[in-house]
């Protein structure tokens, strides 16, 4: 994420030059394209909720111990 921020405007103005050398000398991570959303707490990629940043098992753990405000466990 921060070498997306870093290069986002060297991005635009080659871009926008048409300088496709150039945006290819880059580095490959700078592009926002290749970010993907990983839980706050462990790093996993898969799982991901995005309205809280967590991914499926550390939701689960943390909303059972009661830790995340309005969740709670569905008993019917």
């Amino acid at each position: 994420m921060r070498l997306v921020e870093k290069y986002a405007e060297k991005r635009a103005s080659l871009k926008a030059a048409g300088d496709l050398e150039g945006l290819q000398r880059m580095p490959r991570n700078s592009s926002p394209v290749r970010l993907h959303n990983r839980c706050t707490l462990t790093g996993r990629p898969r799982g991901y909720y995005r309205k809280f940043g967590l991914c499926r098992n550390q939701f689960r753990a943390l909303a059972l111990e009661g830790k995340i405000p309005g969740v709670r466990k569905a008993s019917w």
